[in-house]
């Protein structure tokens, strides 16, 4: 019998059933669709020569060049705020405090390497960071070296004392209280690595109240800590989401630390820097600036034109403010075509530079269209892409709801309580929007849908990022991937440094996984017939069709003969393909069949192409 093309539609369609996908494809990891074809995702590299660990989950990433051409990265996590330059990292989380002189005191316990630090109404936390300068030896193994370093808080028993880790054992002549001259330089309060919601006994983290005691009877959220980086000029605007505003400095360099912008608002859901006209733009901010009781989740604020400090109004100045209506907080903005897009949690605004007297004007361009997290959301070519709680949607003038063939798979299992989590990002070198987000049995992100805007298909899979920024300074994308029980060395030395790290990758730079093992590539199609599925069929043989293919893959047939019936491979399953296999004699029996392409082994590259088939009507035996 003749050959004929098995002609397979781009895009995994997850809403039909596997029969009801006849002609398409239902399944995938690893895989992307371009110019029609599904093929191989690419690999990724370490962004730094060496493994350079970074403390907790990053959250955003931000690349450019400073005035004089130079790259530069700035990293925010839970627990840090790092800068990149030239091949060295830096450490540019902000300072909260810096104590007096002689304030600090601290007591060792023979026997123990947990140090006792005192000093009145400290303010840290449980996970904070302290770096200590100008102590003395208490006498034998704690010496002047063993307290002059950084480390992290891990209790905090009253307002006065707290508890640190030394990385030396106190012996029976450890005396004294550290000297005069001992300063305390705390880092701003560290976030959670995770999103909370729920009622009553034990909701929130660990040691977030006394034993015993339930919480509120009302519900609480409890979000992730999470960053969101923005230029203004060569320096970098680094907002914390429901916090305070602080800036990197790139003249100063990677070993000076970011500094909050005093006059600016001290607790705002988001910001960005307006463009061309250049205000620095607060989201669900105070109402008075100065004062957190006064934040309203649904105030837009700006301040004076080309200054970070100046939020005042005046009859001199271009700052202002409004309030938002439809909705009960901003969650996102982004820059777009001639405006800022605002995203609440059911609605989208524009707000336009209008000029004097009233400097920004408002309008609501959608409801019942609301944002899912901070980072959910981005602009690409004047056209705005973002995630829902429910459903994707885009912005082009109008807003539309997308069509996605993966819908339910996405929102039936997702977890929304993590919704802060959600990332997005642009790869535009293959005309993709990419969503990482946490499936419903996951407090952390673990799944990733793309959709291709200009060929309008969909792809789902199990690559884990947490943030991405596309390429542009740097030659590749650049990703972020957190492993939570993580105890690895890190670019400094903290001493009692719990758990929680994160890796930077170049994506799409190779076929392999940063520590050189392969990648496990699949995709399979939906089940196909002869006519409605009267006959059984007999397929002989098939002529494989591959571009680009580098190393060995597998093809294997699954054949059932009802839609409802188990999937059996057939009887020469499976059929392995080199780069020069011309043919392939199966001698598979079904009234459907399935086809499902895999690569397991290390430098293995390919696009699938059009399968032509020989297959002819056949009976049961």
């Amino acid at each position: 019998m003749a050959y004929f093309r098995l002609a397979l539609k781009p895009g995994i369609d997850k809403q039909n059933t596997e029969y009801g996908a006849e002609g398409g494809w239902i399944d995938g990891d690893f895989i992307r669709f371009r110019y029609g074809l599904p093929e191989k995702l690419g690999g990724w590299t370490m962004f730094s020569q060496s493994t350079t660990y970074l403390v907790g989950q990053v959250s955003d990433i931000i690349t450019y060049n400073a005035l004089d051409g130079t790259p530069y990265l700035v990293v925010g996590t839970n627990r840090k705020l790092y800068g990149f330059k030239g091949g060295e990292w830096g450490d540019i989380t902000p300072i909260r405090r810096t104590s007096t002189a002689g304030a600090v005191t601290f007591a060792a316990t023979n026997g123990s390497n947990i140090l006792t630090v005192t000093e009145l109404t400290h303010g840290a936390e449980p996970g904070d960071f302290v770096t200590f300068s100008g102590a003395v030896s208490l006498g034998g193994n704690i010496t002047a070296a063993v307290l002059n370093q950084e480390f992290e808080v891990l209790t905090t028993p009253d307002n006065d004392t707290f508890t640190i880790q030394a990385s030396a054992t106190a012996n029976a002549s450890d005396s004294g209280n550290g000297g005069a001259s001992t300063v305390a330089a705390y880092q701003i309060n560290v976030g959670d690595d995770k999103s909370y919601f729920d009622f009553g006994w034990g909701v929130g983290p660990w040691n977030a109240g006394t034993w015993g005691t339930p919480r509120s009877s009302a519900g609480i959220q409890l979000d992730a800590r999470v960053w969101q980086l923005d230029m203004f000029g060569e320096d970098v605007i680094c907002q914390l989401v429901d916090g305070a505003a602080y800036k990197f400095d790139t003249s100063l360099g990677v070993n000076n630390r970011a500094t909050i912008i005093n006059g600016a608002p001290t607790k705002s859901k988001f910001a960005l820097i307006s463009t061309p006209d250049r205000h620095f733009v607060c989201f669900g901010t105070e109402t008075v600036i100065g004062n957190l009781s006064t934040q309203d989740p649904m105030f837009v604020r700006f301040g004076d034109q080309e200054t970070l400090t100046e939020f005042t109004e005046s009859a001199t100045n271009t700052a202002g403010g409004q309030r938002l209506t439809d909705g009960s907080l901003i969650v996102s903005a982004i820059r777009s075509r001639g405006q800022i897009l605002i995203f609440t949690d059911t609605s989208l605004h524009g707000m336009q530079f209008v000029g004097p007297p009233y400097t920004f004007g408002f309008q609501q361009l959608g409801a019942n269209c609301g944002c899912i997290g901070p980072h959910a959301a981005v602009d690409v070519n004047g056209i705005a892409f973002w995630m829902g709680p429910e459903a994707f949607y885009m912005f082009d003038g109008t807003v539309k709801k997308l069509a996605c063939t993966v819908q339910d798979y996405v929102f039936k299992d997702i977890n929304v309580v993590q919704g802060e989590a959600v990332n997005a990002g642009v790869n535009t070198q293959f005309n993709e929007v990419t969503w990482w987000y946490c499936s419903a049995a996951s407090d952390y992100i673990d799944r990733f849908v793309s959709y291709n805007y200009l060929e309008n298909t969909w792809h789902t899979g199990s690559m884990a990022r947490n943030a991405w920024a596309d390429l542009g300074t740097f030659r590749r994308p650049i990703a972020a991937e957190y492993f939570k029980d993580s105890n690895a060395a890190t670019i400094s030395t903290i001493n009692g440094l719990t758990a929680g790290r994160s890796l930077l990758y170049f994506q799409e730079d190779g076929y392999n996984k940063a520590d050189g093992s392969a990648i496990t590539s699949f995709i399979k199609s939906g089940y196909f017939d002869i006519g409605d599925g009267d006959n059984m069929m007999y397929m002989k043989r098939f002529i494989p069709d591959f571009k680009n293919q580098l190393g060995n893959l597998v093809v294997h047939l699954l054949l059932r003969p009802y839609p409802q019936a188990p999937a059996v491979p057939s009887s020469l399953d499976p059929y392995p393909i080199t780069p020069t296999t011309q043919k392939v004699d199966t001698r598979a029996r079904g009234r459907q069949i399935s086809l499902r392409i895999e690569s397991t082994e290390t430098g293995t590259n390919w696009r699938f192409g059009t399968m032509r088939v020989d297959i002819q009507p056949d009976g049961l035996r």
